[in-house]
């Protein structure tokens, strides 16, 4: 495992992402409610509501769209549109795999991972470009099959479509960038479709941006996200803590804290 900097953005994240802050919080309350029972109080206080709050499916869709911005779904004249498109490539970017996959008997995508493949392989059956993957072994993972390998394999397998390209070295998604970007320019692909889930879209684009500025290369960048929802109804539902809720809350707002690093 790298002992340097990258190697330590799994602990980073653990530390600074709920729960783990507000049961510190509640933890602290405890801990002070014998000899400063005010303090207590409020500590404890805080740190139930907070995990309320980031518990429920309402606020964690509200910050995804403040803090996000996440770009609309292709639709049916914009596939049109990427069907006429000359130079064109659809790349679909990793999110994890599962080394122990009993039920399958090798290595397999996360589930994350999978909607994405899935996604990317629909868009190039309805449009007919290519697709390249990009996945690496993220930070502090362990070793063995890399994400693209295993896509390789579960898109033969699961789709019957193969992947034209795939990038198998990246830890994250500057490096998913900075690897691609070359690869396809040199196959005289100047527009990048681009597939990743619609709360990491905006991260993606900036990267591959910054790829292709690095790389002087001329690069048109369409967003494919996947993963786009209405907005809430009201329901009583949306406003009560579960565990989904916490999910999107912190995915959010580790994505927020990745944007705001230049990750």
């Amino acid at each position: 495992m790298s002992l340097g900097i990258e190697g330590w953005k799994p602990a980073v994240s653990m530390l600074v992402l709920p729960p783990l802050p507000l049961l510190l919080l509640l933890l602290l309350g405890v801990v002070l409610m014998p000899r400063r029972r005010r303090w207590g109080t409020a500590f404890i206080g805080a740190g139930t509501l907070g995990l309320w709050a980031l518990s429920t499916p309402v606020v964690g869709a509200a910050l995804k769209q403040a803090l996000l911005q996440p770009p609309p779904v292709l639709h049916e004249a914009d596939l049109r549109r990427l069907s006429q498109a000359r130079g064109a490539a659809i790349v679909v970017l990793g999110a994890g795999r599962r080394l122990r996959s009993l039920d399958y008997g090798a290595p397999d995508v996360s589930m994350l991972t999978l909607e994405r493949l899935r996604y990317g392989l629909w868009l190039s059956h309805r449009t007919g470009l290519p697709v390249a993957y990009s996945g690496g072994i993220a930070h502090a993972s362990p070793a063995g099959e890399s994400e693209a390998e295993i896509a390789v394999r579960v898109a033969e397998r699961d789709f019957g479509q193969r992947l034209r390209w795939t990038e198998a070295q990246s830890r994250d998604t500057n490096e998913n960038a900075r690897r691609t970007v070359p690869l396809l320019a040199a196959a005289g692909i100047h527009h990048v479709v681009l597939v990743t889930h619609d709360f990491h879209q905006q991260r993606a684009l900036a990267a591959f941006a910054r790829a292709a500025a690095r790389e002087r290369v001329a690069l048109t960048l369409t967003a494919a996200p996947l993963g786009v929802t209405r907005p809430g109804d009201g329901e009583l539902g949306d406003y009560l803590p579960s565990g989904e809720g916490l999910r999107m809350t912190t995915i959010v707002l580790h994505e927020w804290l990745g944007r705001l690093a230049g990750a």
